[in-house]
């Protein structure tokens, strides 16, 4: 089946601005044309009602984490205690049962408009710590469960080399480590390539990689001119070790060994003094903002505007799943922050939609976050119609959308040309609820 290669959208946002009958040409799956106020559209244009946004780049996922939804509500506690359950959940999946979860998961993620994913990967090996006779079997799960999701996946392969300041993997963790940082660089490196996938690079945190190894995977992913990514700060415990060990911050260790850069984006990084502030945004990093983990987990609010304000690249994340839609991510950096800050519009709806796209996808390595000529050919058509939306003012689209719209309001999504969801529809997996029950029951049980 030939994929169209004209879009015709009611409406669209073109650089933070809406436009209305905007005909968009697609070659390669790449954007070669974009014409605004084309009317009536060419007979062979695919129409794509209500408003038509760029793809959203769900940049920090932990697939497997999916399985916990609602299963981690049924008693209180803190991020540590959520950790215990997400090690049982970690202790359960093999090759088989996390291709068919992720898969599910990322055909969730591209209902919800999402058409590129940045998988933190660090369940490596078997429960024993052992590595499969393919030492990157968990890794070609995912690439296979994003490619039948239709979807762009950047792999962050993720170094964990030990549970905490001074302390060695143990119990579940062990699943998660290579011997050393030589030895996670041999196998990062022998991940197979696939047209969806960019390879790349993670540090699972301050406390789960020592120094020498952090410099390593700095140096691998510098060398490819790929992305690296890191959790910071998301807890207060983790900045009290990381002093106490080192007499550093995270972020101050991280930048200390060069890791802080164009090409870093931050997770989470909730709990930063000033000075941390000024380092991120000073190196140009991105700062990944995941607020309906950080709710769910009871995290906090980070420090989202003035890590704008010191030049930080702000993007989103569904993080652990507990909901996947970017919308009310985007809305939750500005809606959190007015209830620890007291006032609003701190965050203009602009930016909130450049987080949740452009800037999502430049922390990825994908030249995509825009209706532009030479961007992914990504669209996401929302219903202007839908309890929602209704009756939202044509001129307060954009904000509207970001500040009302829901994931169950995506319509249709174009990834890379290619149309993946119509009518709400995924047309590559079917009967996404089905699968995800059955993944899920597959890995927990009933």
């Amino acid at each position: 089946m030939t994929e169209p290669s004209l879009w015709h959208a009611q409406y669209a946002v073109l650089d933070g601005r809406v436009e209305r009958d905007v005909l968009i040409e697609t070659a390669r799956r790449l954007i070669s044309s974009v014409t605004p106020g084309q009317r009536p559209p060419p007979p062979r244009a695919q129409r794509l009602a209500g408003l038509v946004i760029p793809g959203l780049a769900n940049a920090h996922s932990h697939a497997f984490h999916r399985a916990l939804r609602g299963r981690a509500q049924r008693a209180g506690g803190d991020f540590w205690s959520w950790r215990a359950l997400m090690y049982q959940v970690a202790e359960r999946l093999n090759p088989e049962t996390y291709r068919d979860l992720a898969r599910a998961v990322y055909a969730e993620m591209a209902l919800a408009g999402i058409t590129a994913v940045g998988e933190f990967h660090y369940l490596h090996h078997d429960r024993g710590g052992r590595p499969y006779s393919n030492p990157n079997a968990m890794a070609e799960s995912l690439i296979t469960a994003a490619g039948e999701a239709g979807i762009r996946l950047t792999l962050l392969d993720t170094c964990y080399l030990r549970g905490g300041f001074g302390r060695p993997l143990e119990g579940p963790q062990l699943r998660f480590g290579d011997a050393d940082a030589e030895a996670w660089a041999v196998r990062a490196s022998a991940v197979p390539p696939a047209d969806h996938v960019r390879r790349a690079a993670a540090i699972h945190s301050v406390r789960a990689v020592d120094e020498p190894g952090m410099k390593l995977v700095r140096d691998w992913a510098a060398e490819r001119g790929a992305p690296l990514h890191v959790h910071v700060s998301e807890q207060p415990a983790e900045n009290d070790q990381c002093r106490a060990t080192t007499g550093r911050s995270p972020v101050e260790l991280l930048a200390d060994h060069g890791v802080l850069g164009a090409k870093t984006t931050a997770v989470h990084a909730t709990h930063l003094a000033p000075d941390d502030i000024a380092l991120l945004g000073g190196s140009g990093a991105s700062v990944c903002l995941c607020p309906t983990t950080e709710r769910d987990l009871a995290d906090g609010v980070g420090p989202a505007s003035s890590l704008a304000a010191a030049g930080a690249r702000l993007c989103l994340g569904s993080d652990s799943h507990a909901v996947i839609d970017l919308f009310e991510e985007a809305r939750a950096v500005e809606l959190d922050e007015r209830l620890t800050g007291g006032r609003r519009g701190i965050h203009r709806p602009e930016a909130l939609l450049r987080a949740a796209t452009a800037h999502g996808m430049a922390a990825l390595g994908f030249q995509a976050g825009a209706i532009a000529v030479d961007q992914q050919a990504d669209l996401v058509a929302v219903d202007l119609d839908s309890p929602r939306l209704a009756g939202a003012d044509s001129d307060d689209l954009l904000p509207s959308a970001v500040f009302a719209a829901t994931a169950a309001d995506v319509t249709a999504v174009v990834a890379s040309g290619r149309l993946i969801v119509r009518d709400r529809r995924h047309l590559l997996i079917d009967d996404v609820p089905r699968q995800l029950t059955a993944a899920i029951e597959a890995v927990m049980g009933r």
